[in-house]
Order: C-alpha cells, then structure tokens, then sequence
C-alpha cells in the first residue's frame, strides 16, 4: 500500500499491510537483481504485540535501521511505532494507547526523522478528542501528543489524518494534511514546535 526506499546499494524496502509467515504483513527486501527477501514478519508474537498490519511506507537511519508504523497491533491492539535493526531483530518503539487514553491510535502514515533521531508521524484517532494526533517519539521510545485533533467537523485544524506523511523544515515546523476542517473538505496544517 505504500512507497519504497532505496539503499545506497540500489536495494528497495517496503512493507505489505498482509501476508508474511502470520498474514499480518511484512517488511522486504528487494535487491537489485529482483530477489526478495521477508525481512520481518509481524504478529510473530502472541496477541501481536509486534503491531501488525503496516500500511506505511519505511524510513531509513545511517545504520541501515528501518522504522515504520503498523495500524493495529502493539501492547493495547492501537497500532506501534517499531525500528527492524540490520540483523532482523524488530523493537517496538512505541504502542499507541487504548481508546480514550488520550494518547493517539491507528498509525496509518509514516514516520520522518530528524537530525537528533526523533520520530514524528501522525494517527487517524485517539487523543484528547479522539480524531487523532500529531506525535513525537523520542530516541529511547518515549512518545508526546504534540496536537490533537479537534472533535467538531467544523474545526479549522480538520481532523483524522490518514495515510499522508508529515514534512518538516529546518526550523522544526511540522507540516500535513488533515481531513474536514471549517468546510469540511480538508486542510493543510503547521504545527511549530
């Protein structure tokens, strides 16, 4: 369902929303004579608390690390944010919290990373209204709600972003896309930091 990244070795990465050893989905590698490898696949732990079905696309460290967001699985079945290390081992970074945590749920757009190795992405719901969040995660997991999302369909923020990543400036602003907003069509949003 999503983009590719490719190494500095002409090799492709993506994710599979389904499929894999559990049918839960899956990270690959493409190499550059076309063979694929299944790099991880998810729901390889009981209750899936790996994340299982990633609809986003990857992103890549320095190390070779992969990080990327399942839409479901995780500690509380709300999504997580994971890293797949070079050798295969994948660590969940982050689990989203149950409904009406506060904290966001169904991550379904990817990540972007910034020069310290921080995380930020977006989910569909969850927050303090429950129409989802702008988040950050730390380098040692620790997520922070930067926004949530207003609950009103009129609201000039719109609510839900789904599938669209954030971009980031060198100043730190954030910016995405967002559904409904004051004439429930959409809107383009910055959030500074």
């Amino acid at each position: 369902m999503a983009g590719l990244i490719q190494d500095v070795h002409g090799n492709l990465f993506g994710t599979t929303a389904t499929g894999g050893a559990y049918g839960y989905g899956t990270v690959f590698k493409l190499a550059a004579d076309g063979t694929e490898t299944v790099l991880y696949s998810f729901c390889s732990v009981q209750n899936c608390v790996d994340g299982s079905f990633p609809e986003a696309g990857l992103i890549q460290d320095s190390s070779g690390n992969l990080f990327g967001t399942t839409g479901q699985g995780g500690a509380n079945g709300q999504g997580a944010v994971f890293k797949l290390t070079r050798n295969g081992k994948e660590v969940v970074l982050h689990s989203f919290g149950s409904v009406g945590s506060g904290d966001g749920r169904w991550p379904f757009a990817g990540l972007i990373r910034d020069g310290a190795g921080n995380l930020y992405g977006t989910t569909f719901l969850g927050g303090a209204n429950d129409r989802g969040t702008v988040f950050k995660v730390d380098r040692t997991g620790k997520e922070i709600v930067l926004h949530s999302f207003c609950g009103d369909p009129d609201c000039v923020d719109g609510n839900q972003p789904a599938f669209a990543s954030l971009l980031r400036d060198r100043a730190g602003n954030l910016y995405g896309v967002a559904g409904l907003g004051a004439h429930q069509s959409g809107v383009v949003f910055k959030l500074t930091p």
